[in-house]
């Protein structure tokens, strides 16, 4: 039977096996051709890489000489100094073992291992960068970073990198390793303008490089990833941070051991005294600043700032810098120390009209130090009074410059400022003789006024971010702040009150340019923010320019154009030690033109480093520096306050005069009447244990009456302020008057019967017209609700015994309408007038002011409320001395 065909599954099964083999011969010799091309092409790409690196070494020979220097300018667009490399070169033999073990510990760990790129280092920088999902990880080697800052830009990309890898190499096949990291620490930047490790240990240690000491070979060490950051005069706390990982390094390499490398961490820098030839700089505390600002805002970096040929444009006014060195190098301007710890001091000058900076000085000796304290925060004492508490008071419409304040002395909780002039607690004065005599108690009075939180508030606006905790307490009014302000801070808040209540930006840079003149920067003012109202910043002008005149705190600041301002000094801060002498010493101020600060005081403040001269010293030289800067400047004028706020209060009150009358038993007051219509009289006063003034009674008409509501054996202060009901302002207070009552004194034979020689009997108020006095202790009037003689007025006692209620005067009985318990021989402050004209209502043994505008209830002086509205609350915080 023949067979019947073959399945096509059966044929194909059969012919599978010599497929799969003819397949394995193919993808072995495709895979043999791709790797010789691989290798093939690794070898020309390596050798393109060569020979790439090769060309550029050959074609920019020319880099090896040092770049071209950037170039400042003035405001008036003339060339003031060209930003050259500080540089010198030292020979390999020359450079520290230990230098050169730090640098490879922080810098290229397998930097003798590798040719010129380290691969592992490249692989796990690749890692890192897809992880973050961009270019975060350099892996650059040591040799890689000479080829960068010879060739190359700072740009971080793909081809940027591969052409720094081809020149690597290259410079690995031209030199030896010793050659490359010596030209690798011969070039690297290491900040304020230190190019190479020599030149950087002459500026931060004033040495050579051969004698340093592990720790300031660590310091330098840890400069060059980021100069600005991590240099020990511009921020010695992350520069130390940062020498304790470099330390960590070699400790861990084995290049130093665990106690060499605790002792090296442990060091505080300190910046060396170098003279001042030494820097051939002019201008240099501008200059720095004009630098960092690039960096800040235009994002540039110093070493391309130094190198590009750049041209930089800046606001400086050579005539106002030049004004402030000339000052500041006179020793007579300061006080003399002890040792060689100088007498410090900082200004900065700004154009309030548009945020030029004209000029600043970051010290005396600033070149030589480098530390620009226009941006070191100290306390500002009472130049920061216009801040927490005149400015928001003001703002808030109820107070003006002749508002009366209480300079009185008070405690709020524990916290009891106090007052440092000649004559204290004047009572009642206008803001203007407060803030012109710069008096202590009575800011801290008004800003427990108007509540610690709109004095936050305002300075927010002003630009100072205040602890919203720590500074929440009445001693902001007095400048006592957690952190401290900056000059420059200063110089921003105080430009506001001089442009209209307007904010100011200061800044010192107008554009930079590159070679072919195209833009790399250009300055774009924000828009102003108004912070405050014109009005608020008129009547501060206002005020601040009373400073300056005949008493005031800042007479030494006066020029011969307008201006405003504001001392501050702050105390000592040294425990147990109170001599009268400060911490801090400023003066605030601004002409129609120009803002100017100045701070003088010690680095650090110790028993042997005070002011002695208080914030006289810093007010003159806001003066002698002012008056040379200015020259030529047109003169302008202060906006006065607007029309409809000019309103005035009623002149204030002469000839007042308060005599104790014996026969009548009773204070006469009597003044000089005021012109106006209308005008009414207010009496205060203050009796011994009271802390405040209370307003005792409103004269309508008359410039006489008499105080009756007294208590033998007291005193009494009294002030009288007048009135105007149409415009509802008061007047500037009378001065005040004190009146000693005489104590009573008992007849012969009288018994003393434990109320101090008090006869109660309705409340404290001594009959004589109309009832009768008992003499026994335990006499009743006859009628229990006689009329007293003095105009038919009934004792409001409902028919009661008077005076004690029932009860038998003089054994200690509670009188029923008095509040007061006898036989403590003390009476209520005005709840114990003796009757005889026919004013008073006895039935709740206080006063009925003719006027009825105040019901005194209980004879008693509420106390004040010690924390303001809002959390002033008294915290115990430095008591600061102010003037």
């Amino acid at each position: 039977m023949a067979e019947g065909p073959r399945s096509r599954k059966g044929k194909t099964e059969k012919k599978a096996k010599p497929r799969k083999k003819r397949n394995r011969r193919k993808l072995a010799v495709w895979l043999f051709f791709t790797a010789a091309i691989a290798v093939v092409c690794g070898i020309i790409g390596y050798m393109l890489i060569i020979l790439n690196g090769e060309r550029i070494l050959a074609d920019n020979q020319d880099k090896f000489e040092l770049p071209e220097a950037s170039t400042i300018y003035d405001n008036a667009g003339k060339e003031i100094i060209k930003l050259g490399a500080n540089r010198e070169n030292v020979d390999f033999n020359e450079i520290p073992e230990l230098m050169l073990d730090a640098v490879i510990a922080t810098e290229d760990q397998r930097f003798e291992k590798h040719s010129g790129i380290d691969l592992w280092s490249i692989g796990r920088a690749l890692v890192k960068d897809v992880v973050a999902r961009s270019a975060v990880e350099g892996g650059s080697t040591i040799t890689q970073q000479l080829a960068k800052n010879l060739f190359l830009t700072q740009d971080k990309t793909f081809f940027r990198k591969a052409t720094e890898a081809s020149i690597a190499v290259a410079i690995e096949h031209k030199m030896t390793k010793d050659e490359i990291i010596t030209m690798y620490l011969n070039r690297i930047y290491f900040g304020k303008g230190a190019y190479g490790v020599q030149a950087a240990a002459r500026t931060y240690f004033n040495a050579d490089v051969k004698d340093l000491k592990l720790w300031q070979i660590a310091t330098l060490a840890a400069i060059p990833k980021a100069p600005s950051t991590y240099n020990p005069i511009n921020n010695p706390d992350n520069s130390k941070e940062r020498r304790a990982v470099v330390l960590s390094l070699m400790a861990d390499q084995g290049y130093i051991t665990q106690a060499e490398m605790e002792e090296a961490k442990a060091v505080d820098y300190k910046p060396v005294q170098r003279d001042k030839s030494d820097d051939s700089a002019t201008y240099q505390a501008f200059i720095d600043y004009v630098i960092a600002e690039a960096e800040n805002v235009g994002g540039i970096t110093e070493e391309e700032l130094r190198i590009k040929g750049y041209k930089i444009y800046t606001t400086l006014n050579t005539q106002a810098q030049s004004a402030m060195e000339k000052e500041f190098e006179d020793d007579n301007n300061f006080e003399k120390s002890v040792d060689e710890q100088k007498e410090q001091a900082a200004m900065i000058i700004v154009d309030h009209r548009n945020g030029e900076i004209q000029g600043l000085v970051g010290g005396r000796d600033y070149v030589n130090k480098g530390l620009n304290r226009v941006l070191v925060p100290r306390q500002p004492g009472s130049s920061f009074k216009p801040i927490t508490v005149y400015g928001p008071a003001i703002e808030t419409g109820d107070w003006f410059p002749w508002s009366t304040l209480q300079d009185v002395k008070t405690c709020y909780g524990s916290y009891c400022p106090s007052d440092s002039n000649k004559v204290k607690y004047l009572g009642p004065i206008p803001m203007r003789q407060s803030i012109k005599e710069s008096r202590n108690a009575s800011a801290v009075w008004l800003l427990n006024k108007i509540g610690v939180s709109k004095g936050l508030a305002f300075a927010k606006k002003l630009g100072f971010e205040l602890d919203p905790e720590k500074d929440r307490n009445l001693a902001i009014g007095l400048g006592g702040l957690t952190y401290g302000v900056t000059p420059f801070q200063m110089a921003k808040a105080y430009s506001a009150f001089a442009n209209d209540g307007k904010s100011v930006d200061p800044h010192a840079l107008i554009k930079i340019t590159d070679q072919e003149d195209e833009p790399i920067y250009t300055y774009n003012a924000p828009n102003a923010e108004q912070v405050m109202k014109p009005a608020t910043a008129e009547y501060m002008t206002d005020v601040l320019q009373a400073v300056l005149e005949k008493g005031g705190t800042g007479v030494n600041a006066r020029l011969d154009r307008p201006v405003a301002g504001k001392t501050g000094t702050t105390q000592n801060g040294i425990p147990g030690l109170s001599n009268g002498y400060n911490r801090d010493a400023w003066f605030s101020g601004y002409t129609p033109e120009w803002t100017a600060v100045v701070w003088m005081g010690y680095d650090r403040t110790d028993r042997n480093h005070m002011i002695k001269k208080s914030s006289e010293q810093s007010a003159a030289m806001f003066g002698k520096v002012m008056r040379e800067a200015m020259k030529g400047v047109p003169k302008g004028s202060f906006k006065k306050p607007a029309e409809e706020h000019e309103e005035k209060p009623p002149v204030g009150i002469a000839n007042f005069s308060a005599v104790y009358n014996d026969q009548k038993a009773a204070v006469q007051l009597a003044w000089s009447p005021v012109e106006g219509q209308g005008m009414t009289y207010r009496i205060y006063r203050k009796a011994t244990g009271e802390a405040e003034f209370s307003r005792l009674m409103d004269s309508l008409t008359a410039t006489g009456v008499d105080d009756m509501a007294i208590a033998p054996g007291l005193s009494y202060e009294y002030y009288v302020a007048a009135f105007d009901p149409s415009t509802n302002m008061e007047g500037t207070p009378s001065a005040a008057v004190t009146v000693d009552v005489p104590a009573a004194e008992l007849p012969p034979g009288e018994p003393d019967n434990g109320d101090g020689g008090q006869t109660p009997d309705n409340g404290g108020q001594t009959p004589g017209n109309g009832g009768e006095t008992p003499d026994n202790g335990g006499q009743t009037p006859d009628n229990g609700g006689q009329s007293p003689g003095n105009g038919g007025q009934t004792p409001g006692n409902g028919g009661q015994t008077p005076g004690n209620g029932g009860q038998s005067p003089g054994n200690g009985g509670q009188p029923t309408n008095g509040g007061q318990t006898p036989g403590n021989g003390s009476l209520p402050t005005n709840g114990g007038q003796t009757p005889g004209n026919g004013s008073q209502n006895p039935d709740n043994g206080g006063q009925t002011p003719v006027n009825g505008n105040q019901t005194p209830g209980d004879g008693t002086t509420a106390p004040p409320a010690g924390g303001g509205t809002d959390g002033g609350n008294g915290a115990d915080v430095p008591l600061l001395t102010t003037h």
